[in-house]
């Protein structure tokens, strides 16, 4: 069940990156302009950060076996779609269908996870685990994305799901108990559109810098907490926001995004249009920042379950903070041996983080809720990721301009390390010592 479920999270967080190195190509083939392209990228993000919450809170109400299961099968003639689109507003309405079944998908593999492994201790462990093929996933990308390429254009990138998602799906089918549909319990709906909305202005409105994207989302919002206030049986109970060690794991999780994947962006620029690498030399110079996310999630889960999420947290935001100071040390005319210690440690610090933010936001939820904990905490992090990726891509600027470029790569620094430390006191004001 734990490595069917893991498969499933593995496939969506696949699909974050997996694309990005196939898009000059996707171009060239379908005639693709540079807007549709970046709408082939953020059709599938926007949706899944949307959506993340109201898929946890369907899967608390329907049972997570069927949802987990319509989530696999949605994914899956979503990626048969997108390998047989004969053009780019075609491949884009299929990211946006991916994105839904994503959505069902992923928060219903970590509440799974987290009823199957009520002890602390053991549920930490399968939360390591499951963080570590997470942080896995997010380093293949590039790399198999080049390697699916190479062997056979941009559409075995989309191809490749498939076998894969039927095997997860049957799998799941038998593996998962069936819960079936809790007596007296029914899906917020208005919560669940007010919530994709407001979520999806606010990330659309970053991405695009639109004013009107946040008009939007204001009164939405506002709408939502209104709505949730008076509802029967509310997709977000506002008594969890209560929660300190709850909001603040959140948060937690959400900085970690921000700074973790709004760095993948600028790093990745600076190593191809700043040092001259080629995509792939490039992929495998990001390595060695990524192994340490697949390896260290596993121990920390261990750590985690062993003596609380708390300590794990603070030794992680401290190395990430460290390593965001060695942006400072970068200069136009320094090469990657300046580069590594910096991008090595953030792995380090994202690595010990992940598991730990998981398991003190997990552990500070009611039981019964934990679809509704799951939704949240990758929402978060979507959310916050997708906004990372916005903020310091703009704030980096052209990377052909090497001294201005480089000049915003201390200012990322400062920023990004500001922030974690920041993170430090709130996991000190907010999770307890000793965990759930």
């Amino acid at each position: 069940m734990l490595l069917t479920m893991c498969a499933g999270m593995f496939l969506v967080q696949l699909d974050v990156t997996v694309v990005n190195i196939a898009l000059p190509t996707i171009g060239r083939d379908l005639g693709a302009s540079l807007p549709a392209l970046q709408w082939i990228v953020d059709g599938y993000t926007v949706v899944l950060a949307a959506l993340l919450l109201a898929g946890g809170a369907i899967g608390d109400v329907l049972g997570h076996r069927s949802v987990v299961a319509c989530g696999f099968a949605l994914f899956g003639l979503a990626s048969t779609g997108c390998a047989l689109a004969p053009a780019s507003a075609a491949l884009i309405g299929f990211r946006v269908l991916q994105g839904l079944g994503a959505a069902l998908l992923l928060p219903g593999t970590l509440a799974v996870i987290t009823a199957t492994f009520p002890q602390r201790r053991e549920q930490a462990r399968a939360l390591g685990v499951w963080a570590g093929l997470s942080a896995l996933a997010l380093s293949a990308g590039p790399l198999l994305g080049g390697l699916l390429v190479a062997v056979n254009g941009w559409r075995l990138v989309f191809a490749v799901n498939v076998p894969l998602v039927v095997v997860a799906m049957v799998v799941a089918l038998r593996v998962i108990p069936d819960s079936g549909r809790v007596p007296g319990r029914r899906v917020d709906i208005a919560g669940a559109a007010l919530a994709a909305v407001a979520l999806a202005a606010i990330v659309y409105g970053v991405i695009d810098a639109s004013v009107i994207a946040f008009v939007v989302a204001v009164p939405a919002l506002v709408a939502f907490v209104l709505v949730e206030r008076r509802a029967a049986d509310p997709m977000l109970p506002l008594s969890l926001l209560r929660s300190r060690q709850f909001v603040g794991a959140n948060l937690i999780a959400g900085a970690m995004n921000f700074v973790g994947l709004g760095m993948i962006l600028v790093n990745t620029l600076y190593l191809q249009s700043v040092l001259g690498y080629s995509p792939l030399e490039a992929a495998l110079r990001l390595l060695p920042g990524f192994v340490p996310l697949a390896v260290l999630a596993p121990v920390t889960g261990r750590l985690a379950g062993r003596f609380g999420p708390r300590p794990v947290m603070i030794a992680g935001l401290a190395a990430g903070a460290l390593a965001m100071l060695n942006l400072l040390r970068i200069g136009p005319a320094t090469g990657y041996p300046t580069f590594l210690p910096g991008w090595l440690g953030l792995g380090i610090g994202m690595g010990l983080l992940t598991a730990a933010v998981v398991a003190a936001a997990v552990g500070g939820v009611p039981a019964g809720r934990g679809g509704v904990a799951s939704g949240i905490n990758n929402t978060a992090r979507q959310a916050f990721g997708a906004i990372g990726i916005a903020l310091f891509g703009a704030i980096a600027g052209q990377p052909g301009e090497a001294a201005a470029f480089v000049s915003s790569l201390h200012v990322l620094g400062l920023v990004g390390a500001g922030l974690w430390l920041a993170a430090i006191g709130l996991t000190v004001f907010s999770v307890r010592r000793t965990g759930k």
